[in-house]
């Protein structure tokens, strides 16, 4: 049941997302979409709810489970920026707007914009990893411990890795005109 929440909330998610820019750009109706935005958040608040009611009923606690912890870390971590960055691309499509700035690829610029990026992440991982201890703390099992915690601290391995590759363009930046080993 949960996967099928999850799976209808990120659909909300994009629905509700594409129908606020619609609203605001192609119809003009700047309010209406400013409220239809305004729902992209209430998403999380359904999957939040679902997945605690789930566990509270005796659902044995599932990687289903602690995928929306991350799901709602990483709305509170990047969703700001990808709204704004769907929205300057929309505005520019549709309503005739100037090209959005590409990202730096190179020198401090590209350096700052990584460890901008890596601070969202970090975000993102303690709001999911504040949800996930209190996932644990609310099951109070075993099983409960190893699913959260344990994504807690996959995702936590990922953070570092991030870090390290982030930050490495402080120390290493870029030059103009070289590829990055990552692409």
């Amino acid at each position: 049941m949960l996967v099928g929440v999850i799976v209808a909330c990120e659909v909300l998610f994009w629905l509700a997302l594409g129908a606020g820019l619609a609203a605001r750009y192609l119809a003009g109706r700047r309010r209406l979409g400013a409220v239809l935005l305004a729902g992209a958040p209430l998403v999380d608040l359904i999957l939040l709810t679902a997945s605690v009611v789930d566990l509270r009923r005796g659902a044995a606690p599932s990687i289903a489970h602690a995928l929306a912890g991350v799901y709602i870390g990483v709305s509170v971590g990047f969703g700001h920026d990808l709204v704004r960055w769907a929205d300057a691309r929309f505005v520019h499509r549709f309503a005739g707007a100037p090209r959005p700035p590409a990202r730096p690829t190179h020198g401090r610029t590209h350096a700052a914009h990584e460890r901008a990026g890596w601070y969202r992440h970090a975000v993102a991982w303690a709001t999911g990893s504040i949800l996930l201890g209190l996932a644990s703390l609310l099951v109070g099992t075993e099983q409960g411990n190893e699913v959260f915690l344990g994504t807690a601290g996959a995702w936590g391995l990922v953070l570092a890795v991030d870090a390290v590759i982030s930050f490495s363009y402080t120390l290493f930046p870029k030059r103009a005109g070289t590829r990055s080993p990552l692409g």
